[in-house]
């Protein structure tokens, strides 16, 4: 075993987790000669506080009693998030942080380092990596973001370094937050945004950001300029943090901000294919980072730290051990990047949200992450929560969306000055507060539905010759019986050349749309959802086998389709070319959209929605990467734009207004080169202006060679950007499967319906148990006469145990909201300040 022997380790980088790991190690293994090199003095630091988990904080208790033990001794510890925004302080409790200065955990870990006979040589160059890695026998490269042991092994590492938009720059105050606070201040440049805490009795970290527009509308730009020219290493942008504190005076209450290096920054977000080559590996800034919006690279370079080490004392060699250390590693910062990821893009896209209500920001923020959620929030403050909910908005103006009205009362956990506000009654408070966002109505069009949860277009593949069969009948019928709002039937072709399959539905027939009419009538006997169906013509990607339960087919070609696509580009590899559609096969398909729209009219359909994505004919018009004509509907976006925008003209001119209709697009097709979301708020505004109620904002399947970033309701931020960029009511759709995720969703604006597809395969009553687990039995969630004993949750394993008391009234509980408050020195006059 490698504990057993003598190994030689060298750490570049005498930072928290170079010098965290070196103790480890030589705790773990004592005949280890360990030697670290920092280029700084011992007593040189940059930064102010570091944030740490109770979960981090575990397992450096469970590693090293002894550093934990110094750490704790120190902390500033509380459990609120305050949010300034707009003259309001909204606050949250029942969260949990613990910070202490990063200078003095420096000096705990060199302390460490320094009992345990570790060899840190301070003010000294690492030598060159190259002779440390034939000299020794693991190198490990602790030396932050700007890494230059990655940078001389870039072609084996293979890094990619993406630098965000917005402008930050890091600083202190001697002004002691009581909680974590997010401060929002707007000017005529725009947003400024603050993240702040505390982290000893006297100082707390302020993280200034801004937009880089609104950096150079504020005089920032010029500053930075100015202090850039002969700036000595280690000076700050002082100009800039003057205009900071004016800018802020309000928050800071007659306190400074402390400069220390600071100055205008980019973040960089830091991956690498891979953390290790031969015996050298990377750890902390040097492998990854993530967004300081959600925590602290400290705390991910410790946890490094720890794995490293003990991937170190549990295999035999070292190749091994490195392995396992990023196999180990790797799926933890994956999944905090991608929670970082949508945090600072949240951040980055603040100037959609700062026109929101106080309380749904506030819940906006809290959420931006998608690791804290509704469920999340309730069960940490219960009182902020229902607070937020008591006043979920009607729609993305105000003017479109629910017929319910806001609740109007004065916010729980919340400082508001404003003045006297008109009280409902205790009645209608109780109801919006314990109503579940997703159980909100909500009116689409001229459409008013019971809930927020639509059931998307699921392809089932059972009909024959365009007739939805019995298996179509009884899926839908399910799937209106199990609760949800709106159910659309799948991908039904307005033409026999434009389906997918030779089992998908169509509507190009009467004896189709009478066949559909049986179905509506038969459903709405028995339920209160709206019923919708989804028109498309599959372009080039018609004329393909049944899919396998994975997703793929492969083209068929000889079904003697004419296969048509708006310019002659194939599928994928396998695909046949198709022939890019001339005015005569534009003509043909736009007119077979308006008869089916005619056709789902009449079978009673009360939504329709118009497939614009996923590669289908229609979506090979608007992404670049499908549409190579020189014709007028070729080249830029507005001529891009020219055929969808007939064709929903067509349409519109024939759909009731007094029916919803709806049109689906893919917001980006994960290729470069693609759609870019830019685009898609302009091909959402042209389709609200052509008639469209609302957006379906999907993503992807445009092109075979796509990367989407998967991920729990991975679609969902494009469908954000879209509503609060233009104000048009979206549907969020994309692996959201929880109820959680979808009051989530909802309650922070983020969509006004969330569609859920593979959940409700699974359990076709998705929505009727989602109203029981949550404990909720208004009309938002009807379940059928025939199944109403069944309307509460079975009970379960000891769930008639009645706990006994085992705690006497003396025993003070733990309030959800305490605040730091250190104790400060009473100064006499004697002593002065």
């Amino acid at each position: 075993m490698l504990k057993s022997r003598r190994v030689r380790v060298a750490v570049v980088g005498g930072g928290p987790g170079g010098l965290y790991f070196a103790a480890l190690a030589k705790q773990l293994s004592p005949a280890w000669d360990i030697t670290v090199w920092e280029r700084n003095a011992a007593d040189d630091t940059f930064g102010f506080g570091v944030v740490f988990s109770d979960e981090t904080l575990g397992g450096i208790a469970d590693a090293d009693p002894a550093v934990h033990a110094a750490m704790s001794a120190e902390f500033a510890r509380w459990s609120d998030i305050d949010v300034r925004y707009r003259d309001r302080v909204l606050t949250s409790g029942g969260h949990g942080f613990a910070a202490l200065g990063r200078k003095r955990l420096l000096q705990i870990l060199q302390r460490r380092c320094a009992s345990l006979g570790v060899d840190v040589r301070y003010r000294t160059e690492a030598p060159p990596v190259g002779e440390l890695a034939a000299e020794y026998d693991l190198v490990v490269a602790a030396d932050g973001v700007r890494s230059a042991v990655r940078e001389y092994f870039a072609d084996e590492f293979r890094p990619q370094l993406d630098e965000r938009h917005c402008r930050y720059m890091w600083l202190g105050t001697d002004k002691v937050f009581e909680a974590f606070t997010f401060i929002v201040a707007e000017g005529d440049y725009g947003a400024l945004q603050v993240h702040a805490y505390p982290y000893d009795a006297t100082r707390s970290t302020f993280i200034v950001e801004i937009a880089e527009d609104a950096w150079h509308r504020a005089g920032f730009a010029d500053m930075a300029e100015l202090a850039g020219r002969d700036a000595a290493p280690g000076s700050s942008d002082r100009a800039s943090v003057a205009r900071c504190a004016e800018l802020l005076a309000e928050h800071l209450d007659g306190h400074r901000l402390i400069p220390d290096n600071s100055r205008w920054i980019r973040f960089t977000t830091v991956r690498n294919a891979t953390w290790r080559h031969g015996n050298v590996v990377l750890l902390g800034d040097a492998a990854h980072t993530a967004h300081f919006s959600i925590g602290s690279g400290t705390k991910l370079a410790m946890e490094d730290s720890l794995a490293l080490a003990a991937c170190l004392h549990e295999h035999d060699a070292i190749p091994e051990a490195l392995a396992r250390y990023e196999e180990e590693r790797r799926p933890v910062v994956e999944s905090t990047q991608r929670a970082a990821q949508a945090s600072l893009e949240w951040f980055e896209d603040i100037g959609h949200y700062v026109g929101q209500p106080a309380e749904q920001f506030a819940f906006n923020l809290l959420t931006r992450s998608r690791r804290v959620t509704y469920e999340n929030l309730r069960v940490r403050d219960a009182e902020f929560v229902g607070a937020v909910n008591a006043r979920m908005p009607a729609g993305p103006t105000g003017a479109v969306g629910s017929a319910e009205t806001t609740v109007s009362d004065t916010s729980v956990g919340s400082a508001d000055t404003s003045g006297t506000v008109a009280r409902p009654s205790d009645a209608t408070v109780a109801a919006a507060v314990t109503t579940p966002p997703m159980f909100r109505p909500y009116r689409l069009g001229g459409v008013s539905l019971p809930n927020r949860v639509v059931v998307p277009p699921l392809a089932t593949y059972s009909s024959a010759h365009g007739l939805p069969g019995a298996f179509e009948s009884a899926h839908l019928g399910a799937l209106s019986l199990g609760g949800a709002g709106l159910v659309l039937a799948g991908m039904t072709a307005v033409a026999p050349d434009g389906r997918t399959t030779t089992r998908d539905p169509g509507l190009w027939n009467d004896e189709q749309a009478h066949v559909w009419r049986q179905i509506v009538d038969t459903v709405n006997a028995q339920s209160d959802a709206c019923l919708g169906v989804q028109l498309t013509h599959a372009g080039a990607k018609a004329a393909r086998t049944v899919p396998d339960p994975d997703g793929s087919s492969v083209a068929l070609r000889d079904l003697g389709w004419p296969v048509v696509a708006a310019s002659a580009i194939p599928w994928d590899a396998q695909s046949c070319t198709p022939a890019a559609a001339d005015r005569a096969e534009l003509d043909r398909i736009r007119d077979a959209f308006a008869a089916a729209a005619r056709r789902a009219d009449h079978a009673g359909f009360d939504v329709l929605e118009l497939q614009y994505g996923h590669g289908h004919f229609i979506s090979g018009f608007l992404s670049p990467l499908t549409n190579r004509r020189t014709d007028a509907y070729g080249g830029t976006l507005v001529d891009r734009l020219r055929y969808p925008l007939e064709v929903l003209a067509a349409v519109r001119e024939i759909w009731p207004a007094d029916k919803a209709l709806v049109v689906r697009i893919s917001a980006t097709d994960w290729a470069d080169g693609g759609t870019t979301r830019e685009d898609a708020v302009e091909i959402a505004q042209a389709l609200a202006a052509g008639g469209a109620d609302a957006i379906d904002v999907s993503t992807g399947e445009v092109v075979a060679r796509e990367r989407p970033a998967y991920g729990r309701s991975y679609q969902t931020p494009f469908a954000d950007f879209v509503r609060n960029a233009t104000g048009i009511p979206v549907i969020a759709v994309g692996a959201v499967s929880t109820y959680d995720d979808v009051n989530s969703i909802l309650l922070a604006g983020r969509a006004d319906l969330c569609a859920v597809g593979r959940a409700h395969l699974y359990d076709p009553l998705w929505t009727l148990h989602a109203a029981a687990d949550q404990g909720y039995h208004g009309p938002g969630a009807r379940w059928p006469d025939a199944w109403r004993p069944g309307s509460r949750k079975p009970p379960g394993a000891r769930s008639d145990r009645v706990p006994p008391r085992l705690r006497l009234p003396r025993d003070a509980e733990t309030p959800v909201r305490p605040r730091w408050t250190p104790a400060r020195p009473v100064l006499s006059a004697a002593t002065g300040p």
